[in-house]
């Protein structure tokens, strides 16, 4: 198989839960809530046009720029990404981390005393040229990939699978202790369906003793203890107990 190859499967990505409820106290009825969530989706950058149809959970991280570098893309008005992994565990482990990270960062922040509720969606896709940095001759070079810290050479990937009108990147998940894959689209053209094909329903608990991620329907528990993600030296230096 040549790389960049053909590529095709159902990926997952967790989101924070979407509540309509929010907007509710301030209105009266059904119109004045469409009327509401219609001004402010107006607000919002407009979506791109390769993305028009799409249900908004699949074309919103192509709407906005992006507020700091993240693995295959710079920080600013840069070439938009959907960032998502082959298995919902690989997700939940993505998610889990970078919320550990954030009151990891802020010593004087406490431990949230209630879960968060999160979303996770699959979604297939498919297409033509599919970068694969699990397979030769990138593979030489995971530790590059997988850099905690370090997006620099992932940059240039995405530069280069951009070059090649590859439309996805494979690559072994930087965060996830278990080693799962994960699949990052370069454009709206590579989803097969426009809506997401399933959801669960996740609640994810942060304390001093690591994360705690748990999905109802269907049963699955997963802990990240605190050595889990201790690769990466912010939280590796980190203070747990506040």
């Amino acid at each position: 198989m040549p790389n960049p190859g053909p590529r095709a499967g159902t990926i997952w990505r967790l989101v924070e839960t979407q509540h309509r409820v929010s907007t509710m106290k301030l209105i009266d009825d059904a119109d004045e809530q469409r009327t509401l969530e219609e001004l402010l989706d107006a607000s919002k950058p407009p979506v791109p046009a390769e993305c028009a149809g799409l249900h908004y959970l699949l074309f919103t991280p192509f709407r906005y720029e992006a507020r700091a570098d993240s693995r295959f893309r710079r920080a600013g008005a840069t070439p938009p990404v959907f960032y998502a992994a082959e298995q919902v565990d690989t997700a939940v482990a993505e998610i889990a981390f970078w919320r550990l990270l954030f009151f990891l960062e802020s010593p004087g922040t406490p431990w949230p005393s209630n879960p968060l509720e999160l979303t996770a969606i699959a979604v297939a896709y498919k297409v033509d040229r599919c970068l694969d940095l699990t397979r030769a001759p990138y593979a030489a070079h995971e530790a590059e990939w997988r850099d905690p810290t370090n997006y620099a050479p992932c940059h240039a990937v995405a530069d280069e699978a951009r070059a090649t009108s590859a439309l996805a990147i494979r690559s072994k998940s930087a965060r996830d202790p278990s080693g799962g894959i994960n699949l990052t689209l370069l454009g709206c053209a590579a989803f097969k369906t426009r809506e997401p094909s399933e959801r669960r329903s996740w609640r994810m608990k942060l304390s001093a003793a690591g994360v705690y991620a748990r999905c109802e329907q269907p049963a699955r528990d997963l802990l990240f203890g605190r050595d889990a993600f201790a690769g990466d030296p912010r939280v590796a230096a980190a203070a747990w107990d506040r």
